[in-house]
């Protein structure tokens, strides 16, 4: 371990602290353990080795975490048995519980934990038959199946005289090999939207069906969920390794914004396959839940239970497109492409106009509103965030014109999960001190508590918490 891990330590200590009070939020809880992120992309064929080949004393499988140039107690936090950071272990376990069985009873799916339905995420099993259903989430869920690099991964480096240029060096030919570069926003928020958001393969979608059998909403921001998953120090050898450079580390502000563009994009392509309908209804999974899920009132005098929100212009009591990331990601334009950002707003209004229309027209509409999103997504990924970047970005999360939006509960949660992430990235970058950023964390908390229950959301009351939390942010320049 370098010299550096000292000083990383103490930002991984902040960054545990800050997201772990985040997942006091409930449906963030419920949601992460219910949905463990994704198998890895594109590896039909490939060879998956199990968790066991990574469980040596020699490689990941120490009970403390003193290895010289990674932990190598990284197995022993893959399991911890109650915290966030276990919960990829423990994805199959829970297919056993009450609550899961309760699911499958409702579905008419058998047990859980053999259906096909619940393993495409809940198991690398749904995925790779060789591998033990009951080893959860595994380590090539993420990293890729390992067949084609183990062997190289496992050997370390050589005695020459520059073992940081040649661990990059076999660090290359592993990705050339089938690692995943999950070090690359773009590539890891392919991965972890595949379950925690969705994807076309089987086991890999969670439908208003099956939500409505008693199954978590689904809720994700890739930072946060990133964050709590850590298993590892960036430390000089980490920049070495991943990025040729002992300074570099990862960029959270980008992390965050390339995820927020990965979500909406996959919604959208999801929508225009057969995922976007259910017989003959819509498939509800794309739309707000809380539009719907409100309390009926049947007198004389009319109470409204919703706000007018400026961001989508359609009829009154017609259910409206989730747009949770949308909302982040039009903020995120503004600081970050703002030659986008006009096309983004005119295509988003244009879809949910077309929402109101018919199918064929919102199909259309989803299709030139994906562009504008991957055009974003790309501007993210090559852009370089600083700390001042994540001071300016809270600025256009909480700016009217976005602030206006936070009408329903999904878009509140995920603005609040946004400020708290773009809060660590100002600690990691040095901007802001763990001390000053612990100093303010009952004002994030009371934004959190604002949005801990979907059916107690009060508009007004979370705006005023969430206004102060970025102004406690604010003061910290």
């Amino acid at each position: 371990m370098t010299a550096h891990a000292g000083k990383e330590r103490g930002d991984r200590t902040w960054s545990a602290f800050a997201v772990l009070a985040a997942m006091l939020c409930a449906l963030a809880i419920a949601a992460f353990v219910f949905a463990p992120p994704a198998r890895s992309q594109g590896e039909s064929g490939a060879r998956y080795t199990g968790v066991a080949s990574c469980a040596g004393s020699t490689c990941h499988g120490r009970m403390e975490g003193d290895g010289t140039v990674v932990r190598q107690d990284e197995l022993m936090k893959w399991q911890e048995p109650s915290t966030p950071g276990g919960a990829h272990s423990r994805a199959w376990a829970v297919l056993n519980n009450n609550r899961s069985q309760f699911i499958a009873r409702n579905l008419g799916i058998g047990d859980p934990a053999k259906a096909q339905m619940c393993l495409g995420c809940h198991s690398t099993a749904g995925t790779a038959r060789a591998v033990p259903a009951e080893d959860g989430v595994g380590c090539e869920s993420c990293h890729g199946a390992a067949g084609g690099w183990l062997a190289s991964h496992y050997a370390g480096v050589g005695t020459n005289a520059d073992p940081d240029r040649e661990m990059r060096t076999k660090h290359l030919a592993n990705l050339s090999a089938g690692l995943k570069k999950l070090e690359d926003p773009v590539v890891r928020a392919g991965v972890c939207v595949d379950c925690h958001f969705g994807s076309a393969a089987d086991g890999q979608f969670v439908t208003h069906r099956i939500m409505a059998a008693g199954h978590p909403r689904i809720s994700f921001e890739l930072d946060l969920f990133s964050s709590l998953q850590t298993h590892h120090q960036e430390d000089a050898d980490y920049g070495w390794r991943k990025f040729g450079a002992a300074g570099r580390r990862t960029d959270h502000v980008q992390m965050w914004a390339v995820g927020q563009a990965t979500a909406i994009e996959r919604s959208l392509a999801l929508f225009q396959t057969r995922r976007g309908a259910e017989g003959m209804f819509p498939e509800f999974y794309f739309l707000d839940c809380h539009s719907c899920h409100r309390r009926i009132f049947d007198q004389a005098k009319p109470v409204r239970t919703g706000l007018d929100n400026a961001g989508r212009a359609i009829p009154e009591g017609m259910p409206p497109y989730n747009d949770e990331n949308l909302i982040m990601l039009a903020a995120a334009a503004r600081l970050a492409a703002p030659t986008l950002a006009d096309q983004l707003a005119a295509r988003t209004a244009a879809f949910h106009k077309a929402m109101a229309t018919d199918r064929a027209s919102a199909v259309a509409a989803a299709a030139q509103l994906s562009q504008t999103v991957a055009a974003l997504k790309s501007a993210f990924a090559s852009r370089n965030f600083s700390g001042a970047d994540a001071f300016a970005m809270v600025d256009a999360i909480s700016a009217k014109a976005i602030r206006d939006r936070y009408t329903d509960y999904s878009g509140s949660q995920q603005a609040v999960m946004g400020v708290d992430t773009l809060l660590n990235a100002m600690v990691s970058s040095g901007r802001v001190t763990v001390g000053a950023a612990a100093g303010i964390r009952g004002d994030i908390d009371r934004a959190y508590a604002a949005v801990k229950d979907p059916n107690a959301y009060k508009p007004s009351e979370f705006q005023a918490s969430f206004g102060s939390a970025v102004r406690a942010i604010g003061a910290l320049r």
